[in-house]
C-alpha cells in the first residue's frame, strides 16, 4: 500500500513570517564558514627571515629550517637562482634540495621534477655539468612509490636523454638498466625501464640495440605482469625504428604476434596498435601472411568476444585499410567496406551481433563506447573515400554519409564538419552530391557542429559552386537556392547564441560570398544583415567583423545605385548616428575602406565625414580619430587632393586651439608631429611609394571595371527589351498579313473562278523574289553563319519573306551602333536578317562590308595615282 500523504495547509501570517526568516538566519550562520585561527607569535617567528640574507643564503636557510612550503618555493625559484649564480647554486643550493627531497612531499617531489626540466630546457649550464649534478638525483626518484612523482621523473629523464651525449647515456643509464628490468625488481622498477628502452632504441646503432637492448625487450615482453607487457609492446614501434627493417622482421613482428594473441585485452589491444604503425615496415608477403590474418581475426572477435578493442579498431581502420589495399582480394575488399558500414551504424540498429536480451541491458558505458565507434568512423571517412574511390562515391559511401551527418550524437556530426572540406576535395567533380548535408551541418542544432564546419567554408563553397569539369553549371546554379537560406540561419542562430566567437568567425567566413553568389542576392540577404548587426550588436569583435565583411560585398557589389545607398547609410546612421558607439564603429568601417579600396573612392565618399567627427562632443571619438589620421592623410594625391589637404589641416588647427580634454590633447600633439613627417605620394609614380601605388592603382581599375560592367549590363538589358518588343510587334504584324491574305484568297477564287493561271505567274514571281532576296543574304552573312537555320530563333520561308521592308525597318532599330545604322540604310540586303540573330553575326558581316568599302576606295586612290602620273 502506498503511504498516505497529508500536506498541511501553511500559514503566513505576520507572526509566523518572522519566525521563519529567524531560521533561515540561523541556517545562514551554521553555514556560513569559519574563520581560522590567526597566527601565533611563535609561528610568525618561525616564518620570519633575515632580509639581510642574500638569494643564495635565504635558499639554504629555508631548506635547512624552514616550513615544507618555503622549502618548495625555493625548490620551485630554482632555475631563476640558476641563472643568477649559477655556480654557488651548485654548490651550495643543490645539496640542500637533494638532501630534502630524500623526505619530501608529493607537492615538492613534483614541482623539483618541473624545476629540474626548466634548468635543463634553458641551458643554464653545460649539458656536461647538468649531467654531473642533476642526473643522479633524478635517477634516484624516478622509481619513487607514488605513481605520479615517478611518471613526473621520468618524463625529466627521458627529456634529458635527448640531450646527453651517447657515453654518459651507457654509463649512467643503460649498465644500471640491465638490473632493473629483471623479474626481481619491483613492478614499477619494470614499467620504468620499458619506457627508457623505448626512448634509448633512436641513440643507438642497430647492433648496439641488438646486442644489450634488444635480450632485454624479449624479457619483458614475456613479464608475468600484464602491464609490462603492454608497455613494452607499446614501446616495440620505437624500438623497430631504432634497429631496421630485417631486425624488426625477425625480432619484434614474432613478438608482436604472439602478443596478439595475450589473454590479456589490454596487451592485444597495444599489439593490434603496433602492427597498424608499423605497416609501412613489413613487405607484402608479411602482410598477406601475417598481418592480414591477424587483423581478420581482430575483426571476427571485436563484436563477438573482444569487444574491448572495438573502440581502437574503428580508429586504425582507414589507416589499415589504406595500408593493406594492394593484397586485398575484391571479396576481401568489400568484406572491409562491409565491416566499416557496420561500424557506421553501431548503436543505430539492431542487427550488430548482439541478441535482443543483450540489447535491453545495454548500460551507459556500452553506449558511450557505441558513439566513440561511429566518431572514428566519421574520423575514417576520407580514408574510406580514398580505400573504394572517389568515384564509387556515390554507390558505396553515400548512405553511410548520410547517416554520419544526421547521426543523433553531436560528438559524430561534429566529426563529419570538420572532415567535411577533406571529403569534398577528394569527390572534386562528384562534391555536387553532398550538398544537402552541408545544408543539414550549416542548419545543425548544436552551435560546435556549425564551428567547426565554418572553419573551411569557404573553400568549400567554393568547391559547392565551382565543383569540376564534369559538374555541369546547370547543378551549380541549382545548388545555390538551397544554400543562401542555409547560410542565413546559421547566422541568425549564431547571432542569438551566447558564443559570440563562433558568430564572429561565422561573419568573417562570409567575406567570401561575393566569389560564390551574385551580387544582387548578397545585397538583398547578407549587406543589410551585416549594417545590421554593426548598429544592434554588443559585441566588438562581432561588429567590426560584420563591417568588414560589408566592405567586402560594397567592395564587390555591381550597381552604382546600390552602393551609393549603401553608402549613404554608413554616413547617415554610423557617422551621423545619435550613439557615440556607432561612431565609433564609422571609423573602425573607414579603416576598413582605406585597407580594401582605392585611395580614390574614400576620398570621394568619406574623407570630409570622417572630418566631420573632429567636432565629435564625445572625447572618446575624437581620441579615436586623431588616431586615425594619419592613414586619413595617406589616402591623398597631390596636386589632385589638395583641397583635402587644406580642409584636414585646417580641422586639426581647430583641435589643437580648441581641445579641451586633456588626454585627446596630448594625442593631437603627438599626431601632429607624427603627420608632419609624412610623405604625400603624389599623382605620379614615385620609388618609395612605387609598391603601394600598384596596388592603389590595381584596385581602382577594378572598380572603374565594375562601372563599366555595369553599363554594359545595362545597355545589354535595354538591347533585349528593345528586340523583344520588335519580335512581338513583328508577330502581330504577320498574323495580321496571315489574316488578310487568306480572307483576300477566298474572295478572288469566289469571285474570279478563271483566274488560277494568273495566281500561279504570282506564285512564281514570289518564288523568284524569295530566291534572290535569299541568295542576297547568304552573300552579306559571314561565311561561318551562311546557313539562316544556324540562329537560335529559325523562322519558316513565309514568315521573312512577306514584309521584306518591315524586317529591314526592325534590324536597323534593334541596334544602336551608328556604322551598323548607316551601312543598312545604304543596303536593302539586310532586310533578309531575322531579328533573332545574334549581334555578333551581324557586327562580322558589317566589318567585311566595311573592310570592302576600304579596299575599293585604296583601289579607286591607286587608279588616281597612275593617271596623274600619266
Amino acid at each position: 500500500m502506498r503511504p498516505i500523504v497529508v500536506f498541511s495547509k501553511m500559514d503566513f501570517s505576520q507572526s509566523n513570517l518572522f519566525g521563519y526568516i529567524e531560521d533561515l538566519q540561523e541556517l545562514t550562520i551554521i553555514e556560513r564558514p569559519v574563520r581560522r585561527s590567526l597566527k601565533t607569535p611563535e609561528e610568525i617567528e618561525r616564518l620570519t627571515v633575515d632580509e639581510e640574507l642574500s638569494d643564495i643564503e635565504r635558499a639554504v636557510y629555508l631548506l635547512s629550517s624552514g616550513q615544507d612550503i618555503q622549502g618548495t618555493s625555493v625548490v620551485a625559484n630554482l632555475p631563476v637562482l640558476m641563472r643568477q649564480n649559477p655556480a654557488e647554486t651548485l654548490r651550495r643550493v643543490l645539496p640542500k634540495i637533494r638532501e630534502v627531497l630524500h623526505v619530501a612531499g608529493v607537492e615538492m617531489q613534483l614541482t623539483a621534477a618541473v624545476s629540474f626540466l626548466t634548468v635543463l630546457q634553458e641551458e643554464s649550464v653545460s649539458i656536461h655539468t647538468y649531467s654531473h649534478s642533476f642526473l643522479h638525483i633524478i635517477l634516484q626518484n624516478v622509481e619513487h612509490k607514488d605513481a605520479g612523482v615517478s611518471n613526473a621523473w621520468l618524463e625529466t629523464l627521458l627529456a634529458v636523454i635527448e640531450a646527453l651525449p651517447k657515453e654518459t647515456i651507457r654509463h649512467e643509464i643503460l649498465n644500471p638498466l640491465v638490473s632493473k628490468a629483471q623479474l626481481s625488481q619491483t613492478l614499477q622498477s619494470r614499467l620504468v625501464s620499458c619506457k627508457i628502452m623505448g626512448k634509448l632504441a633512436n641513440k643507438f646503432e642497430a647492433h648496439i640495440i641488438k646486442r644489450e637492448i634488444l635480450p632485454l625487450v624479449k624479457s619483458l615482453c614475456q613479464d608475468v605482469e600484464y602491464e609490462v607487457r603492454t608497455c613494452m609492446c607499446r614501446q616495440l614501434e620505437h624500438i623497430a625504428q631504432g634497429i631496421g627493417t630485417e631486425l624488426t622482421k625477425t625480432v619484434v613482428l614474432p613478438e608482436l604476434v604472439e602478443l596478439a594473441r595475450d589473454e590479456g585485452s589490454s596487451v592485444r589491444l597495444a599489439a593490434f596498435e603496433t602492427l597498424v604503425n608499423l605497416l609501412d615496415m613489413f613487405d607484402a608477403d608479411d602482410r598477406s601472411q601475417t598481418v592480414l590474418p591477424l587483423v581478420k581475426s581482430f575483426c571476427e572477435k571485436s563484436f563477438k568476444a573482444d569487444e574491448s578493442i572495438l573502440v581502437s579498431l574503428s580508429f586504425h581502420l582507414g589507416k589499415l585499410c589504406n595500408g593493406l589495399y594492394g593484397i586485398f582480394t575484391p571479396e576481401q575488399h568489400l568484406r572491409f567496406l562491409e565491416f566499416y558500414k557496420k561500424l557506421s551504424t553501431l548503436g543505430l540498429q539492431q542487427e550488430n551481433g548482439h541478441n535482443d536480451n543483450q540489447l535491453q541491458l545495454q548500460t551507459l558505458e556500452q553506449e558511450k563506447k557505441y558513439i566513440s565507434v561511429r566518431k572514428n568512423c566519421a574520423y575514417n571517412f576520407p580514408a574510406m573515400i580514398v580505400f573504394v574511390d572517389p568515384k564509387n562515391f556515390h554507390l558505396e559511401l553515400y548512405s553511410i554519409f548520410f547517416c554520419l551527418c544526421h547521426d543523433p550524437e553531436v560528438p559524430v556530426r561534429y566529426t563529419m564538419a570538420i572532415s567535411f572540406y577533406e571529403v569534398a576535395k577528394l569527390l572534386n567533380s562528384g562534391v555536387y552530391t553532398i550538398h544537402k548535408e552541408l545544408v543539414t551541418l550549416l542548419q545543425d542544432e548544436s552551435l560546435e557542429v556549425l564551428d567547426a564546419l565554418v572553419g573551411h567554408l569557404p573553400e568549400i563553397l567554393e568547391l559547392m559552386t565551382n565543383g569540376g569539369e564534369n559538374s555541369g553549371s546547370e547543378s551549380k546554379l541549382l545548388s545555390i537556392p538551397d544554400l543562401i537560406p542555409a547560410l542565413t540561419t546559421a547566422e541568425q542562430r549564431a547571432a542569438t547564441s551566447l558564443k559570440w566567437r563562433t558568430h564572429e568567425k561565422l561573419l568573417q567566413k562570409y567575406a567570401c560570398l561575393p566569389h560564390i553568389i551574385s551580387s544582387d542576392q548578397i545585397y538583398y540577404r547578407f549587406l543589410h544583415r551585416m549594417l545590421t548587426i554593426i548598429l544592434t550588436n554588443n559585441v566588438l569583435p562581432v561588429q567590426k567583423a560584420a563591417a568588414r565583411t560589408l566592405c567586402v560585398y560594397l567592395r564587390y557589389n555591381r550597381k552604382q545605385e546600390q552602393r551609393h545607398e549603401v553608402i549613404q547609410k554608413l554616413i547617415e546612421q554610423l557617422g551621423q548616428g545619435k550613439s557615440y558607439w556607432n561612431r565609433l564603429r564609422f571609423l573602425d568601417t573607414c579603416e576598413f575602406i582605406m585597407e580594401l579600396f582605392s585611395k580614390s573612392f574614400f576620398c570621394k565618399y568619406f574623407f570630409l565625414p570622417v572630418l566631420e567627427l573632429t567636432h565629435d562632443p564625445v572625447a572618446n571619438v575624437r581620441m579615436k580619430l586623431c588616431y586615425l589620421l594619419p592613414k586619413v592623410k595617406s589616402t591623398l594625391k597631390i596636386p589632385t587632393d589638395k583641397h583635402l589637404l587644406q580642409q584636414l589641416e585646417l580641422c586639426i588647427r581647430k583641435l589643437l586651439c580648441q581641445e579641451k580634454d586633456k588626454d585627446v590633447l596630448t594625442i593631437v600633439k603627438r599626431t601632429v608631429l607624427e603627420l608632419d613627417r609624412m610623405e604625400i605620394s603624389v599623382d605620379a609614380f614615385q620609388k618609395r611609394f612605387y609598391e603601394n601605388d600598384l596596388l592603389d592603382q590595381e584596385k581602382e581599375r577594378q572598380e572603374h571595371l565594375l562601372l563599366e560592367m555595369e553599363q554594359l549590363e545595362k545597355e545589354k538589358q535595354q538591347n533585349e527589351g528593345r528586340s523583344t518588343n520588335i519580335n512581338d510587334k513583328m508577330f502581330e504584324k504577320k498574323r495580321r498579313d496571315s489574316k488578310t491574305s487568306s480572307v483576300l484568297a477566298k474572295s478572288i477564287t469566289l469571285s474570279v473562278p478563271g483566274s488560277s493561271s494568273g495566281a500561279s505567274a504570282g506564285k512564281e514571281d514570289k518564288k523568284s523574289k524569295l530566291v534572290r532576296s535569299q541568295s542576297f543574304s547568304t552573300q552579306a552573312l559571314h561565311p561561318k553563319y551562311s546557313n539562316i537555320d544556324k540562329c537560335p530563333n529559325k523562322s519558316a520561308a513565309t514568315g521573312y519573306t512577306s514584309s521584306v521592308s518591315g524586317m529591314g525597318k526592325s534590324c536597323m532599330l534593334s541596334f544602336s551602333d551608328d556604322s551598323f545604322r548607316t551601312h543598312s540604310t545604304g543596303s536593302s540586303g539586310n532586310a533578309a536578317f531575322p531579328s533573332s540573330c545574334s549581334s555578333r553575326n551581324l557586327f562580322n558581316s558589317t566589318d567585311q562590308k566595311n573592310n570592302g568599302n576600304k579596299e575599293s576606295q585604296s583601289r579607286k586612290m591607286s587608279i588616281k595615282n597612275r593617271k596623274s602620273n600619266s
